[in-house]
């Protein structure tokens, strides 16, 4: 009897050791998103310029990811592949950006597809803007609205 509860704790903390284990390695395993609008190469290469309308190239390419603020004539597909393992930082594998640019009829005139995730990252400038003026400490402040706030007086 005594043989069967050792043979049972051994049997069941393996169990439970191996269930951690794996546990781990899911937790562990890699995942890529798909984000925004990717479309299928083939389809974009089926596009021709001056053959093509806005209407043909929703139902081909479905709705754009955004549209020009100023120039509405161009429509801009965005998407991307993002891969993440677990609690690291996720690391981008592919960004798309296809551009369609359209004449005021609404007709296609071009196609631009670009691989952005080629693209160099862009340095900040740590520069300050100066502003003209003089900065008040919190004394000149205090003193400088000394009678500015009271009762509205009435005009009668």
């Amino acid at each position: 009897m005594n043989d069967h509860v050792n043979i049972f704790r051994y049997v069941r903390g393996r169990a439970i050791l191996a269930g951690a284990i794996l546990g781990l390695l899911t937790g562990c395993e890699e995942t890529v998103h798909l984000r925004g609008n990717i479309p299928d190469p083939e389809v974009v290469k089926s596009i021709k310029p001056g053959a093509h309308r806005k209407a043909d190239i929703t139902r081909l390419l479905g709705s754009p990811s955004t549209i020009a603020t100023f120039e509405k004539e161009i429509w801009y597909y965005i998407g991307g592949k993002v891969k993440t393992v677990s609690f690291f930082e996720p690391e981008l594998l592919e960004r798309k950006v296809l551009t369609v640019h359209f004449d005021p009829r609404g007709v296609v005139t071009g196609i631009n597809d670009k691989d952005a995730s080629k693209n160099l990252e862009l340095s900040l400038v740590e520069r300050e803007t100066p502003t003209k003026g003089k900065e008040l400490t919190i004394i000149q402040q205090l003193i400088g609205n000394v009678g500015r706030f009271g009762t509205p007086q009435s005009s009668e």
